[in-house]
């Protein structure tokens, strides 16, 4: 073992038991030992050794607190491709769950298409995995960001593919199951090399910014703590971070490119103890700076679809710059952080991990694996699949105040297939924000809505399917419609 190696196992250890600090290492330590022997004498295209790649993807799966046997298969993810060792002995020396997430990222590396078909497929198993064994997608991110960090000694064609499908595959699905540190961190490396001109004008244009802001945030910090102290608050931590270039980029072009409009290049975190200090924080900060008008946001009350959770407000500081906090609590700062992944860790007795929500569209996964079980059905679906997995959502109101996640320009009709199958086939008409609507009128964040139906309506109808944008609306629709036509036919049949 060289001391370079040494070091960075010692880094995996030292995250390991600061997290967990009761839990017994003895099989991390066989699994670095096995790994080492496996890759013995392999380098990377970097020239470093081989070992330092599942090493630092562990690192990256320690630092979100996820259990070690996922940080064990993390270690030995690359061993059956790469090496002598067999599955086999994976399982015999590791137990068959190790071995299962093993097995799950060599099925996800075996890639042989090229161009649109590599599209598919990569997408298509990553929505196989997730369906199966969501701890193989957290583990394909981490290999896919260490991978990221090292692309620079790739050819520039494989760099651009890679970092391509970074941003259209595994970007996405991160941010879909909450993962924001890892999605950002996939964004900002992939974006470097696929709109290099347009990184180096929106890392320019927001490091200079940020240095003029940082200037005030210090100051900003240390009247925070005094104010919260004062009242009995004392927060676990509060710190500013910059946020990710991608997402700022993205701020920048809807808001005509002008700095000056972007009002979260930095984020002031306040991470505190329980629930109640965080709306009495909330209210201290109102208390001494002044909040912008339209910026105050209740994501504990209404939380994301992706389970994110946390109060946001932005307020002028006595510097006169724009500052957005962020409150919430450190179970809240963890999903916010490493959404799902944040629920895979140990309980007191070591033994399982705790999965305490489900997102929700994840639910639908096993259905989906089943509708598009073959490429070609996968093919045919994937447009209505990208609108539900990865395009901007919109979060719409029931009457009685219940959250709808759907996708940006969805209608009523995809609003009423989202609550009940017959709420959409008996939907004659809606209502938004109390005024009666059209049923392809495009529905806005915040609308609460309303459907009206009629028991006596005959099912959907055909027209819909040339607006409406959910997978589930299309399916439900299109499924309704061929039982309606099968009986027809066979009354037809019974008649002649």
């Amino acid at each position: 073992m060289s001391s370079a190696e040494g070091n960075l196992y010692n880094k995996l250890k030292n995250i390991v038991k600061n997290h967990h600090p009761n839990i017994d290492l003895t099989l991390l330590d066989l699994a670095y030992e096995f790994a080492q022997k496996a890759h013995e004498g392999q380098k990377r295209v970097s020239g470093d050794p081989y070992i330092n790649h599942p090493l630092k993807t562990a690192i990256t799966l320690a630092k979100m607190k996820v259990n070690l046997p996922i940080i064990i298969a993390a270690l030995l993810h690359d061993v059956p491709e790469d090496t002598s060792k067999t599955l086999n002995e994976i399982k015999k020396e590791f137990g068959s769950d190790i071995a299962s997430m093993v097995a799950g990222i060599t099925k996800l590396g075996k890639i042989k298409y090229r161009g649109m078909e590599r599209y598919i497929e990569n997408l298509r198993k990553m929505f196989i995995a997730m369906a199966s064994d969501i701890r193989v997608v957290f583990i394909k991110f981490a290999d896919r960001l260490h991978n990221l960090q090292t692309i620079n000694c790739l050819p520039p064609k494989k760099r651009y593919r890679i970092a391509l499908e970074t941003m259209e595959i595994y970007a996405p699905i991160a941010n879909r199951l909450g993962m924001g540190e890892i999605k950002g961190e996939l964004e900002d490396i992939a974006f470097k090399y696929v709109y290099p001109k347009e990184y180096e004008w929106a890392y320019s244009l927001i490091e200079s910014s940020y240095h003029k802001k940082k200037i005030h945030l210090d100051k900003t910090i240390s009247q925070v703590k005094e104010f919260l102290g004062a009242a009995n608050i004392f927060p676990i931590s509060i710190y500013g971070r910059r946020k990710h270039i991608y997402s700022l980029y993205k701020k920048l072009i809807k808001r005509e490119r002008d700095i000056n409009n972007v009002y979260d290049i930095i984020a002031l975190r306040i991470v505190v103890k329980d629930l109640s200090d965080c709306y009495a924080a909330l209210g201290i900060v109102h208390k001494h700076w002044k909040p912008l008008k339209g910026r105050i946001k209740d994501y504990i009350a209404q939380p994301k679809p992706n389970g994110y959770r946390s109060l946001h407000t932005t307020i002028f500081t006595e510097g006169g710059e724009i500052l957005e906090l962020q409150i919430r609590t450190e179970e809240m700062h963890d999903e916010a952080e490493f959404g799902v992944a944040a629920h895979w860790r140990y309980d007191e007795s070591g033994k399982r991990a705790i999965v305490h929500r489900e997102v929700k569209w994840m639910q639908d996964l096993a259905q989906i694996q089943k509708e598009f079980e073959g490429r070609k059905q996968f093919l045919e679906g994937l447009e209505s699949l990208k609108i539900d997995v990865f395009q901007s959502r919109i979060f719409v109101f029931t009457p009685k105040g219940d959250v709808i996640d759907l996708p940006e320009n969805a209608t009523p009709i995809d609003f009423a297939y989202s609550i009940h199958s017959d709420i959409g086939n008996q939907c004659t008409g809606a209502v938004i924000n109390e005024q009666i609507q059209s049923l392809d009128t495009p529905l806005l964040s915040g609308d609460v809505v309303h459907i009206i139906t009629n028991k006596d309506r005959r099912g959907p109808s055909q027209d819909w399917l040339k607006f409406v944008k959910t997978r589930t609306a299309r399916s439900k629709i299109k499924s309704y419609l061929n039982t309606k036509k099968s009986s027809w036919l066979e009354r037809i049949t019974f008649k002649k």
